[in-house]
C-alpha cells in the first residue's frame, strides 16, 4: 500500500509542477523570441521529458533498475502516441490530423528512425560490440538528435513561416511577467520534477515485487504513465487555445528526446550496454511505438475531414494498437 500511496502522490507533484514548467518554459520562449512550432518540438518536449531523464538516470545509477528505466522511455513513447489519440477524441470541430500542419511529418519520421535504432539494438542484444562501457548505437542516437533538431529547425523556418504569424498575437501574452521571474519559477518546478522523479524507480521496484508483474510491465505501464502526465497537460492546454501544432509537436519531439535519453542513461550505466541487460519483452514497446507513429503519419497525410464516431480512424488504429502492446506485455511478464 505504502508503494501506491508514494506512487501517487510523485505523480500528482508531476502533473503540478510539470504543467507549471510548461507554462515558464514558455514565457521563457517569448522573451527570447522562439515561436510556438519550435516550443512545441524542442522546449516543451524536453521541459515535459525531465521525468523520464531523472527516472532514467536514478534507475541505472542509485536504483540499479535498467527495465523500469528502458520501460519507462519506451512506455512513454507508446503513451506519447496514445495522446494523440486522446486530443482527436477532445478536439470536436474536426479530426486533429486534418488540423495539424503535415510538417510533423517529418519529426513523426525522423521518431520512427531512433525507435528502429532501438529495436535492432534490443534485438541484437550482446551480439553488439560496446565502444567502452557504451552500446555503438548511443553514439549514433546522440548524432541523429542533433541532426533531427537542425534538420526540423530549417524545415520549419523555411516553410512554416504563416503559421508562425498567425500564433504570433498568442505569444504575447506574459509582458507583465519578466524574464527573470520566469527562470525562477521555471528552476522551482523543474527541482521539483526532478525529486519526484528520481524516487519512482525504487517506487516502481516496490510494486513490480509486491504485485509479482515485473519491472518490464511496471516500467512500461505504470512509470511510463506517471511521468508521461506533463505530456498530457502541456497537449490539452495547448489544445484548448487551439495550438494544435504545438500540442502535436510536442508529443513527437517528446518521442525524439526520449530517445535520446537513452543514450544519456546508457552512459551513465557503468556495467555495459545498457540495452544487454535489459528484457527482450521490450521490443514490443518499441514496435508498438513504431507502429502506431506509422498509423499518425497515416492520419497526418491523408488528412480524414469526418470522423466516423468521436475518433479519426487512425485514432482509432492507435487505440487498437496501445490495447494489444499492453495484452502482449501482460502475457509475457
Amino acid at each position: 500500500m505504502i508503494y501506491w500511496i508514494g506512487f501517487v502522490i510523485c505523480t500528482a507533484v508531476i502533473v503540478y509542477s510539470g504543467s507549471r514548467i510548461s507554462k515558464y518554459g514558455d514565457i521563457i520562449a517569448e522573451k527570447t523570441g522562439l515561436g510556438r512550432t519550435w516550443i512545441g518540438l524542442v522546449l516543451m518536449a524536453s521541459v515535459t521529458s525531465l521525468p523520464e531523464l531523472f527516472t532514467g538516470i536514478s534507475s541505472v545509477t542509485y536504483a540499479g533498475v535498467p527495465d523500469i528505466a528502458i520501460g519507462d522511455i519506451l512506455g512513454s513513447c507508446v503513451f506519447n502516441i496514445l495522446i494523440l489519440a486522446i486530443l482527436d477524441a477532445v478536439y470536436r470541430p474536426m479530426p486533429i490530423s486534418a488540423k495539424a500542419h503535415q510538417g510533423h511529418i517529418l519529426s513523426a519520421g525522423f521518431g520512427i528512425l531512433l525507435l528502429m535504432m532501438v529495436t535492432i539494438s534490443l534485438f541484437a542484444g550482446e551480439a553488439l560490440d560496446p565502444i567502452g562501457w557504451i552500446g555503438p548505437y548511443t553514439l549514433l542516437i546522440i548524432v541523429i538528435y542533433f541532426i533531427v533538431m537542425r534538420a526540423v529547425f530549417f524545415y520549419e523556418k523555411r516553410k512554416i513561416a504563416a503559421f508562425m504569424k498567425e500564433t504570433a498575437a498568442i505569444q504575447l501574452k506574459y509582458e507583465d511577467i519578466s524574464t527573470r521571474t520566469a527562470i525562477v519559477h521555471y528552476t522551482v518546478n523543474a527541482v521539483v520534477v526532478i525529486v519526484a522523479a528520481v524516487f519512482l524507480p525504487m517506487i516502481g521496484e516496490g510494486i513490480a515485487e509486491t504485485t509479482g508483474l515485473g519491472q518490464t510491465f511496471i516500467g512500461n505501464i505504470f512509470i511510463a504513465l506517471s511521468t508521461s502526465l506533463p505530456e498530457v497537460v502541456v497537449s490539452i492546454t495547448a489544445l484548448r487555445i487551439d495550438a494544435v501544432d504545438l500540442a502535436i509537436g510536442n508529443l513527437f519531439g517528446s518521442n525524439i528526446f526520449n530517445v535520446f535519453i537513452l543514450a544519456i542513461d546508457d552512459i551513465f550505466f557503468l556495467k555495459g550496454p545498457l540495452l544487454s541487460y535489459v528484457s527482450p519483452n521490450h521490443i514490443i514497446s518499441a514496435l508498438s511505438a513504431v507502429t502506431m507513429t506509422t498509423i499518425a503519419i497515416l492520419g497526418l497525410t491523408y488528412r480524414a475531414s469526418k470522423k466516423p464516431l468521436f475518433l479519426a480512424w487512425d485514432s482509432m488504429g492507435i487505440v487498437l494498437v496501445y490495447i494489444i502492446n499492453l495484452m502482449l506485455l501482460y502475457m509475457l511478464r
